[in-house]
This record gives structure tokens, sequence and C-alpha cells, in this order.
């Protein structure tokens, strides 16, 4: 009986010394192991609590095992559940993507092909000769020998295919060109030569025109536009001829700059034309042909004038000057330029702004070249004998 109540103070005392251990130990896992500690010391010393200890012990393990067991089963079931939700999200993607490339893609506009220039389109009254396609001469890097050469060219092509050509203002002396070159400012050269036979047939001098009662002149010239400025302009230089050069029109071109309404391109067109002196006459059509083939990119009446002149010896400026004027009125027009029946596409640098089939090009040629009368009601014979045709005079047909 001692030994038995020995026993139990003994088992008190280890259970005691346990739980003291245990606290001192970490408060998550210790205490199952120093339960476990406890219960094999009991059970060296053999008593009812040494068993009881280790069915408690082994109660902790066996609910240690099932929480273990039990988060096991959740974290498969977890991992197929995420795996599930990535693969079908996956899966959408792979479907967008397939979507996006089977896709039908909008129809893009084809490239539009360079024009192409014929190699040499022989414009002729009566119609426009078939020609092969060449790729056009582009003038960018282009030297300045290369443009030299470009430029000559393309006056020797228009001289073959305007070999008549002429100013295409009526006159029959130095003084009516003058002064019809003074009103064919702002109107055509048809509506100037259909105005001048009434003007010089009652002021047929500049004696009778300085004269002159100004409303009976405006009266006259109201058909050219702008009439009362051109009176004032006509009467004006008459004067000033019969003041200070009695009466004749002077040959110089500093002389001629000084009559009233008389500028370069006026003087060029009379000392060219009336006298025989070279000179380049830059009007509209000049303007713009000269900068369409680049020769120069000056805007610039003056400067234009002196670029191409440095291109072209002297003595080419003045049929230069008609070639060019002739080729902007007939065939390559401000708007639309009849590019398939132009006779030196392969050298202009600006080949198909206008119309290219040859077919439709023809339909846009003017004057004789299309088939219509000219601007002059008296031109010249060598005209005449290349099928040009008169105008008509003023109110006819």
């Amino acid at each position: 009986m001692k030994k038995s109540s020995a026993s139990k103070k003994t088992a008190a005392n280890t259970e005691t010394a346990a739980n003291t251990e245990t606290g001192a130990n970490t408060e998550t896992g210790a205490r199952t192991e120093t339960a476990a500690n406890t219960g094999k010391a009991a059970s060296a010393g053999a008593g009812s609590g040494g068993k009881a200890a280790a069915r408690k012990t082994s109660a902790a393990k066996k609910t240690s095992a099932a929480k273990k067991a039990g988060a096991a089963k959740k974290t498969p079931a977890a991992t197929k559940a995420a795996t599930g939700q990535r693969s079908a999200a996956g899966q959408e993607t792979a479907k967008k993507t397939a979507a996006k490339k089977t896709a039908p893609l909008k129809r893009q506009a084809p490239a539009k092909k360079p024009a192409v220039a014929p190699k040499k389109a022989t414009v002729a009254v009566k119609g426009v000769a078939p020609a092969k396609t060449v790729t056009p001469a582009s003038p960018r890097g282009e030297s300045r020998t290369a443009l030299v050469r470009r430029a000559r060219r393309i006056n020797r092509e228009l001289a073959e295919v305007y070999p008549y050509a002429h100013p295409e203002l009526d006159f029959e002396n130095p003084f009516q060109l003058v002064v019809a070159t003074v009103l064919s400012a702002q109107t055509t050269d048809l509506r100037v030569n259909q105005t001048t036979p009434a003007l010089f047939a009652k002021y047929p001098t500049p004696e009778d025109l300085a004269a002159a009662v100004p409303e009976e002149v405006e009266e006259i010239l109201r058909p050219t536009g702008f009439f009362r400025a051109k009176t004032r302009s006509v009467i004006g230089l008459s004067k000033a001829l019969v003041e200070d050069f009695g009466g004749e029109v002077p040959g110089r071109l500093e002389d001629l700059v000084k009559l009233p309404g008389v500028g370069r391109k006026t003087a060029f067109v009379v000392l060219g034309n009336a006298y025989g002196r070279p000179g380049i006459t830059v009007d509209t059509h000049f303007q713009r042909l000269v900068r369409r083939w680049r020769w120069t990119e000056e805007t610039d009446p003056d400067k234009i004038e002196a670029a191409v002149g440095a291109l072209f010896p002297k003595s080419d400026w003045t049929d230069l000057s008609h070639h060019v004027i002739w080729h902007g009125r007939r065939i390559c027009h401000a708007r639309k330029p009849a590019c398939g029946a132009c006779p030196i596409a392969p050298l202009c640098p600006a080949y198909g702004e206008g119309e290219t089939d040859p077919e439709k090009a023809k339909k846009l040629l003017k004057y004789e070249k299309g088939g219509f009368p000219g601007q002059r009601l008296k031109p010249p014979q060598a005209y005449l004998d290349a099928g040009g045709k008169p105008a008509p005079p003023l109110g006819a047909g």
C-alpha cells in the first residue's frame, strides 16, 4: 500500500514537471510531444495515471492525423479547381486569338501604278499616232548639264511639232503690235484680234490715238475687259510715242518699258517679233510649263526669264517663247493637260498630271491640233499651209 501511494506521488510529480517543461516550449506542437514522454515515464512506474496519459497522447495523434488527411484531400481538389479555371481561361484566350487570325481582312486599295509616258507621241492636225511606252525621265538629282540637254531637246521636239509657230496677235507694224499686246492682258489673243480691226481702222497712227476721245475708245475696247484701264494705257502710250519718240515705237528695252502699260513681257514681244531682237516672253503659259518641266522653281517673271534664258543661246529665245506658249495653249493646259497626246511626254517630269489615254487626250486638244480655228484672223501663210484655220471675226457665227 505504501508503494502504491509512492508511485502515485511519483507520477504526479512527473506530470507536474512535464507540464512545467511544456509551458517553456512553443505553444503549437510541444504539448503533444511532452505528453508522449510523460506517458513513457508513467508506464515505467506502472500506474493508472500513465495509462490515461497514453490514451490522451493516442487521441491527439489520431486527431492530428485526421486533420492532415483532411488537408491533403482538400489540396488536390483545390489544385484541380484552379487548374480547371486556368485551362478554361487558356481555351477562351486561344479561341479569341484564333478568331482574330481567321477574321477576314479588310480589302486594301490597290497601289497606284506609276504613270508611264509614251516614247514619242506625234501630234498631227488630223490625229494622234499610237506610241510605245517607256519610263519618263526624272529630274531628281539632275545635273546642270543634264538639265540644259533636256531643256534644249524639248525645244527641238516642239519646233518639229510647231514649225509654223508665230505671235498670235494680228499686226501690220510695231505700233499695232505694242497696242495689241497691251490689250491682251486678262483676255485671249483671239478676243484682241477680233477687237483691234475697228480700233486701228479709226485710229491708225499714234497721233490719231493720242488725240482720241476716251469714251469712244472705251466703247471699242469693251469686249476685251478692263476697258477703262486699257483705254488709259493705249492713249497714254500713244501720247508718249508722239512726245518722246517722234511717233515711232523705240527698238530698245529700256525705252519700251517707260511707255504706259508696257512691261518687260510686252517689250520682248515687240522686240522679238517687230524688230527681230531676241527676247523671252514670260506669260502665264510660259510660267506654268517651265515650272512643270522643272526648268526652274522661280515664280517671279523676271527671275524665270533669267533662269530659262541661261539654258539656251540668245538666238533661240524668241522662237522658244512661241514654242512653249503654243504648247501651253494647245496641249499642256493648266487644268487638264493632254498627257496622252504630248510629243515630249518622255522628257516631262510632270507626265501623268493629265489624261494619259491617247484617245481621251486627243479630245482635249485645242485650236488647230483639235481641228478648230486658231486665234488670228489673218495668220501667216505657213500656218495655213500646215492645216491651220483662221479665226472668225467678232460677231460671226
